[in-house]
């Protein structure tokens, strides 16, 4: 293949991977914080977990949100009271015969997202931990802010101050 073959996919590359940038003064960041309680049961030849109870608590801009129990914490998030354990009797009732089953563990997540308006859109779309920090410091003054969007423009994968 010659050079000048390369150039067309270097551009048809270029042009799939690009990303799409918004600026705005209209945005809020959300973080929903999650405590569950799972077991695994094992099987052969496929383990599986199973979820009992669960809480959570939405968190926006970084401000206290009501029902907080614990926060906020080392990366600025709250978080809801712990869901009640599983006793003994719950898990067994789930148990086949020959199944082994775990301890109870309580797993903590956090799901991001952030919402925006430009020229009366309203767009809500999963982001990460660093896009919603920049938002919880620039959200009292409302500085505006330039989003970078990922591949489709189905993520927000960078926050920055705008121009």
């Amino acid at each position: 293949m010659k050079k000048s073959s390369y150039i067309p996919l270097m551009v048809m590359a270029l042009t799939l991977t690009s990303c799409s940038t918004v600026k705005t003064s209209d945005y809020e960041g959300t973080a929903l914080t999650t405590y569950t309680w799972r077991v695994q049961y094992i099987d052969e030849p496929s383990p599986q977990f199973t979820t009992f109870a669960s809480t959570s608590l939405l968190n926006r801009n970084g401000l206290k949100p009501e029902g907080a129990v614990t926060g906020p914490d080392d990366r600025g998030l709250w978080w809801p009271a712990l869901p009640p354990r599983p006793t003994v009797d719950e898990v067994e009732r789930r148990k086949q015969p020959q199944q082994e089953v775990s301890k109870p563990e309580l797993l903590k997540s956090v799901e991001y997202k952030v919402t925006y308006s430009v020229g009366g859109q309203r767009q809500t779309l999963p982001t990460n931990y660093d896009v919603y920090r920049e938002i919880v410091k620039a959200y009292p003054s409302r500085i505006p802010l330039q989003f970078t969007l990922g591949v489709n423009d189905n993520t927000v994968e960078k926050a920055e101050q705008a121009d």
